[in-house]
């Protein structure tokens, strides 16, 4: 009679939070700078109290423990996921695996009815890694470009549309926190896991993109992640495998890698994702997921940060191999994290909640540390909506993935992150030509049907026949020669590579023995964009930012590259710099090239169009060149000719100054000195004429 009574006291509590979150935590969504708490009225606050003491201590440990789910055979959750969320009283799931629409609801609402039966009924995070979009865990959602292709475009209410079309999907798939956007500054080139996941090496840009999709989630309420934090741009190593460790002096950690995370925690974001990396300016010995002064010193006391601090899956070596499961676990919850991803084995799974509960009855875990984590975790529910509706219609959520509109603002920002990095009067090719099209590429992760869906999209552009081969990720010499052999009796080529990392020497070879038979020939990199200073003699070149080091495919990117090829005007520009050819904001197009100017205002023109593009590193440095311009008109209403040209020359050697001193991108600084030629040469052709005028009338 006792425990019916309790029962029905929980419940009864439940119907109260639920009646009253409804009006108040919804609308606080993205309200800034909040602590979970303070997003909710004093009702709602003491009823997430009564909720805490109510709790047992399995049910405690239960909400700070995250598993991945385990599927049977009809790709539905199991009895052993059924076993965590009832037994072990998880209170959130990390989801895996490739489901359609329809199934991915019907999945998400049956592990809600199991988190239903448990004696508190608190609802579950339901969570994925979808930073490309749904179609990452769900196969007929919309896929985007990757975080690098998106700050190609350089288009931040694009990047936000991205995001809120993504979340959108996922609450009608029953999903409701997104491990996305990555807040890591690329800053290594050769970074093996990171790489086009990054919004690119630029902090302000980074930045500025992680702002733009933190707020795009969470408007549309879904919680948004910023990760890895305090960043895992600048690694060498891998640390699913291996364990990081980065040497950088505090300066550059506050200056690069801190920034786009404190811009997310001042644009509210719900919560942020630790890294498996020793960040040796913090904590030479622990990594940040096991660092107290990294996750209570640095992201709590000193960035302000009050939302959710949840680890990356503690299966990965960089923590399994030094630690252990339930050894981690611990030492995570007590540096600060509010939440466990434990991504292991089922047995690696009930050490992590067995671990932790034994340290909290120990003592060894603190109840004041516990409860601070169950108040943010609770709190967050309630904010959005967890209580409210956690069931989704699955036919309905067939009819949102697959948003004609959806689908639509994929394709425009894939096409607008195509950056023609070179083109030597290659491109676009002409498809209406009966020309042959030789289409290579390697095999990526053992698989073919990267180039092979290329050269299916190649085929639907050109009247002309198509030919594709399909090399090893690493050409041999003679499979180097088969391909020159076969390419030779073609019209044009495309060539594609792909690294995760650093370039495979075979593919770069390929590359430059294809460029030695003077046959018009494009090469696309669908990985990471500095393939290109391996081969840097190719025709032309598209940086497509598609597939990472696992290989997902995103493949509105690579149809956005055979679009690019066959006329469709290229919009990205580089996220990175590729060291000794290309700068970071690099990117041609096929626009006509820019009229000779008639007069001076017309290079101040262009001066305007390319400060409000960034192409200047402060205003002074524009400022400066209008000032000389405006000199300049003034001597053209004149007609002082010889002055003109002086302080014309004057400006050449200005722009001079600014790009030794990195003040002007180098494409401008290209554009405005060929102007400045142009209208020298026009007052020396006026100079010429008017001098031998006055010959002529001397010698009449």
């Amino acid at each position: 009679m006792k425990k019916a009574v309790q029962s029905l006291s929980f419940v009864l509590l439940l119907v109260l939070l639920t009646a009253q979150v409804s009006t108040t935590a919804q609308s606080s969504l993205t309200q800034q700078g909040n602590k979970p708490a303070e997003m909710l009225n004093n009702a709602n606050q003491q009823m997430i109290q009564q909720m805490i003491q109510q709790m047992d201590p399995k049910e405690k440990i239960g909400q700070l423990v995250m598993p991945s789910t385990h599927d049977n055979e009809q790709n539905m959750p199991n009895e052993d996921t059924e076993e965590l969320i009832k037994e072990y009283k998880a209170g959130s799931v990390i989801i895996y695996g490739n489901r359609d629409a329809s199934t991915t609801a019907a999945y998400n609402n049956q592990l809600q009815e199991w988190a239903s039966d448990t004696r508190m009924n608190v609802p579950l995070f339901s969570t994925a890694d979808l930073e490309y979009g749904v179609n990452q865990h769900v196969t007929d959602a919309t896929a985007f470009p990757r975080q690098m292709g998106i700050a190609a475009t350089r288009d931040l209410e694009a990047a936000k549309e991205m995001a809120s079309v993504t979340a959108k999907e996922m609450k009608a798939t029953g999903f409701n926190w997104n491990y996305s956007p990555l807040a890591d500054v690329n800053t290594n080139p050769n970074n093996p896991v990171i790489g086009v996941r990054s919004f690119g090496e630029n902090t302000e840009l980074v930045s500025d993109m992680t702002v733009a999709q933190v707020e795009g989630y969470q408007e549309n309420g879904v919680l948004s992640t910023p990760k890895h934090f305090p960043g895992h741009g600048d690694t060498s190593e891998d640390s699913h495998y291996d364990l990081p460790s980065v040497g950088y002096d505090l300066q550059t950690l506050k200056e690069v890698h801190l920034p786009p995370f404190q811009a997310a925690i001042d644009a509210g974001a719900a919560s942020i994702m630790t890294s498996h990396v020793i960040i040796e300016a913090i904590d030479p010995e622990l990594p940040a997921t096991l660092s107290e002064d990294v996750l209570t010193g640095l992201l709590r006391e000193d960035m302000g940060f009050n939302g959710i601090i949840v680890t990356d899956a503690m299966s990965m070596q960089a923590i399994k191999d030094n630690w252990g499961a339930g050894e981690a676990a611990v030492m995570t919850i007590q540096a600060g994290a509010d939440i466990v991803m434990a991504t292991g084995t089922l047995e690696e799974q009930k050490e992590t909640f067995e671990t932790l509960l034994a340290a909290y009855e120990s003592g060894e875990l603190s109840q004041k540390r516990v409860d601070e984590s169950l108040q943010r975790i609770l709190s967050t529910k309630v904010i959005y909506g967890l209580f409210n509706d956690r069931y989704v219609d699955p036919q309905e959520a067939t009819d949102i993935v697959n948003t004609e509109s959806h689908k639509e603002l994929a394709q425009s920002m894939a096409q607008d992150s195509m950056t023609l990095v070179k083109n030597d009067d290659t491109l676009p090719f002409d498809p209406e030509s009966n020309e042959s099209t030789f289409v290579v590429g390697p095999e990526i992760y053992n698989q073919s049907h990267y180039m092979e869906d290329i050269a299916g999209a190649v085929q639907e552009k050109t009247n002309g026949e198509v030919e594709t081969y399909v090399t090893s990720e690493n050409p041999s010499e003679s499979e180097i020669d088969e391909v020159v052999q076969r390419a030779e009796h073609a019209d044009r080529i495309i060539v594609s590579t792909f690294s995760a990392s650093e370039l495979a020497d075979g593919q770069s070879q390929l590359v430059n023995a294809l460029e030695e038979i003077e046959t018009p020939a494009v090469s696309i990199s669908l990985g990471l964009p500095y393939d290109i200073k391996e081969y840097p003699d190719v025709d032309a070149h598209i940086a497509t930012y598609a597939i990472e080091r696992w290989g997902s495919a995103v493949p509105v990117s690579w149809e956005a590259a055979v679009d690019v090829i066959y006329g469709a005007n290229p919009g990205g520009k580089l996220p990175v710099t590729i060291e000794g050819h290309y700068e970071f904001g690099h990117g041609e197009d096929y626009e006509a090239e820019a009229e000779p100017p008639e007069s001076a205002d017309d290079i101040k023109a262009h001066v305007d169009r390319l400060e409000d593009e960034g192409a200047f590193e402060s205003d002074i440095a524009s400022h400066a060149l209008k000032r000389h311009l405006t000199a300049v008109s003034h001597y053209e209403q004149q007609e002082a000719a010889e002055k003109v040209i002086k302080h014309m020359q004057g400006f050449k050697s200005l722009l001079d100054y600014q790009q030794d001193n990195d003040l002007i991108s180098l494409d401008a600084y290209n554009l405005l000195q060929s102007q400045a030629d142009a209208l020298i040469a026009k007052w020396e052709a006026s100079t010429f004429y008017s001098d031998r005028e006055m010959a002529r009338i001397s010698s009449t």
